[in-house]
């Protein structure tokens, strides 16, 4: 286990780093609560944290460095996650009128595992979080204070965590956003199409990151 200094640390780092801006995960869930609500904006949320279950082990054994050390990985990463969100965006975006905007709002309706989904496939084709990952972890874990495997598990979980919180508390004002929106039928449409372009933002800006050498 780390020793509670060095956590208390990390923990201040993993914070500043979740607060200093919004990323991918951020947008995205930002979009899910404008046009579809806060339970969708919660599932999203949830998604890009549960990414972590698949992240945090590949980390602790060391798959994730073969990851972010190979330059086509990396940019296969970011091109999907990119070629996702454009496509998503772009559904939303093209909507056409009042009864299709309904149509989607109420297939989105049972469908929080579709958010979840989305959340997740978001949170793992941006190699940013895993680069963050493996660059400032191993900078907390220390042989000497016990298991390195356990460590990176703990700070990870912890990383994972206070994501949650963050994406979770974005998730329920954009929610609220969107929940006043919603309310205001002459906006349902726009709300729709403002969700979409976010998520077409967020895509090519990712994009861009894939296919521009140095801009991240």
């Amino acid at each position: 286990m780390p020793e509670l200094p060095n956590y208390l640390a990390f923990l201040v780092a993993v914070l500043g780093y979740q607060l200093s801006g919004p990323g991918p995960d951020m947008l995205l869930v930002i979009s899910r609560g404008i046009g579809q609500g806060r339970r969708a904006a919660l599932a999203t949320a949830t998604g890009c944290v549960f990414a972590g279950v698949i992240q945090i082990p590949l980390l602790a054994i060391g798959l994730a460095s073969l990851i972010t050390s190979s330059s086509i990985a990396y940019g296969l990463l970011q091109v999907l996650g990119a070629a996702y969100l454009i496509a998503i965006g772009t559904k939303f975006l093209l909507v056409r009128n009042e009864a299709e905007t309904n149509s989607i709002v109420a297939a989105k309706e049972g469908g929080l595992a579709g958010a979840f989904r989305q959340g997740m496939i978001c949170n793992l084709t941006n190699p940013t979080a895993l680069v963050f990952m493996l660059a400032v972890l191993p900078q907390f874990v220390h042989a000497s204070t016990g298991s390195s495997a356990m460590q990176f598990i703990v700070l990870g979980t912890t990383m994972k965590a206070t994501g949650l919180l963050v994406l979770g508390a974005v998730a329920l004002a954009s929610g609220a956003v969107g929940a006043w929106l919603a309310r205001n039928s002459g906006f349902l449409v726009w709300q729709e199409r403002l969700a979409g372009a976010i998520m077409i933002a967020v895509g090519i800006k990712l994009l861009l990151a894939a296919i521009i050498p140095g801009r991240r």
